[in-house]
């Protein structure tokens, strides 16, 4: 079935694309959730408190606050228009054909390359059980369960999201508790040295130097990344107008406990002088502590952060493709639904490009692997800087009355969009500076040539596809 079939054919569960809505709030809720807590947490911040020490506390803080106005502000635009591939869709709309072309196409390369690595890292956590078991083999089984799932039904899907989320948020509010038990009474072997003067008895709040600090924020954004997940949901949501709103304002307090929260609890506990890179820092806790099988326990909560990030990438990559198909930016083909409502073919097409890592990432050196995540966090920044300034354009548009306010504005307007992009910028040239992480831009300068290319060739093959779009001519 076309999506032009669908529309016309649509019943009262589905949206206006033909998709089933099928994601309730419960299931909405735990994915905003589980979007907030990932693998760049529950491994990154090892390598970052050995750079940056206490003082990781406030960059975390200060990321949150920015990712804070990026959803605001997606939260604007999809209760203006509430369509899934969204960040594409408004691109399109208000910065012309070719930007939605480009945010679509690389959100794409954002969760292939990212749902490479942590099939790669789901492999490498259930070694620590079964180390006879070939890392290929269990990358696979993953890779084909995840990929069944995600044609069944989306509401297979956001019940698997649920409870990954489910176990993620378990784990990380129990590790606070424990922390906090350990602070008050004083029990196991780290009570004698847990204090919450260890944020500044050793060398200060910022032991490296606040440069270092700053240097930091390119991996806290990264551990960020999937936050705006919660706007590719809103073509399958079944009550948009109440479930994005309540998923965006609770992002704040999602925010400061599960990563400014842990991490406070976890370096009263632990001096951060005892973590390491490589290490996680949840890890290195729980040992300290001596809970028993701890080491086991976090390595099962990060498998499933790992499982759960794929699963999403295997979910979002599908909408994308179908969004830009819709758009002629890619093969029509791509427009077709199953019967149970999912885009097959292009999350089939995406799982294979995913496997392609698999095999890559076998026999890739470690330092390779780190690079497939540096170029996610470049793809996610420019997916970023596309919805604010979609925003912005958007929020012009409402001042001028072309178009009809939201029901669910941004706070401080377009100034707080402002704010989010000039910071953004700034982390982008941190990036540059960095020679270990520059070699994504150098990655994503090739991309946006091969992206180029593919333009040229679809406005020879269909000039109407540059055409600016009537909501494009509507904000002027």
């Amino acid at each position: 079935m076309t999506s032009a079939q669908v529309g016309t054919e649509k019943g009262p569960e589905e949206s206006e694309e033909g998709y089933e809505r099928g994601l309730g709030s419960r299931q909405v809720q735990m994915i905003a959730i589980g979007g907030a807590i990932g693998v760049g947490l529950f491994l990154g911040a090892g390598a970052n408190i050995a750079k940056a020490g206490p003082s990781l506390i406030l960059m975390y803080a200060l990321a949150g606050v920015i990712i804070f106005f990026i959803m605001r502000a997606l939260g604007e635009l999809l209760l203006y228009r509430p369509v899934s591939g969204s960040f594409a869709e408004y691109s399109r709309e208000f910065l012309g054909p070719f930007f939605g072309y480009f945010t679509g196409w690389t959100y794409w390369l954002m969760w292939v390359v990212t749902g490479m690595a942590e099939l790669t890292a789901a492999a490498i956590y259930v070694n620590y059980w079964f180390p006879s078991v070939p890392q290929w083999v269990t990358a696979l089984v993953f890779l084909v369960i995840l990929f069944g799932v995600n044609l069944i039904s989306v509401k297979l899907f956001g019940e698997l999201e649920f409870w990954f989320s489910m176990v993620k948020v378990t784990a990380l509010i129990g590790m606070i508790v424990i922390g906090l038990g350990v602070l008050t009474f004083g029990f196991s072997s780290a009570g004698d040295t847990a204090a919450v003067s260890n944020l500044w008895a050793f060398d200060g709040f910022f032991p490296k130097g606040v440069g270092s600090s700053l240097m930091t924020l390119q991996g806290v954004m990264f551990a960020y990344l999937a936050v705006e997940l919660v706007g590719v949901t809103a073509g399958e949501s079944e009550d948009p107008e109440k479930t994005l709103p309540k998923a965006i304002n609770t992002l704040p307090w999602r925010i400061a406990l599960f990563y400014v929260g842990a991490l406070t609890v976890i370096l009263c506990v632990v001096r951060w002088t005892e973590f390491a890179p490589g290490v996680s820092p949840f890890v290195a806790a729980f040992a300290k502590i001596g809970i028993p099988a701890g080491a086991a326990i976090v390595n099962f909560v990060v498998l499933t952060a790992a499982l759960s990030s794929c699963n999403s990438g295997m979910y979002s990559t599908g909408r994308m493709l179908r969004n830009l198909a819709d758009s002629g930016e890619a093969p029509a083909v791509f427009r077709k639904l199953s019967s149970t409502k999912t885009p097959a073919l292009g999350i089939a097409v995406s799982v294979a490009f995913m496997g392609i890592g698999v095999i890559l990432n076998y026999v890739v050196p470690e330092k390779a692997f780190g690079y497939v995540t540096s170029v996610a966090t470049a793809a996610g920044i420019w997916t970023w800087l596309m919805i604010l300034v979609s925003h912005v354009l958007y929020r012009r548009a409402v001042d001028a009355g072309r178009l009809p306010a939201s029901s669910f504005p941004a706070p401080g307007g377009a100034k707080c969009s402002y704010v989010a992009i000039v910071f953004l910028l700034f982390v982008t040239g941190l990036i540059a500076y960095d020679p270990d992480s520059r070699v994504c831009l150098y990655v994503m300068a090739g991309w946006a040539a091969a992206l180029g290319i593919g333009w040229a060739v679809l406005k020879t093959r269909n000039p109407r596809i540059a055409e600016r779009s009537p909501e494009l001519d509507k904000v002027g």
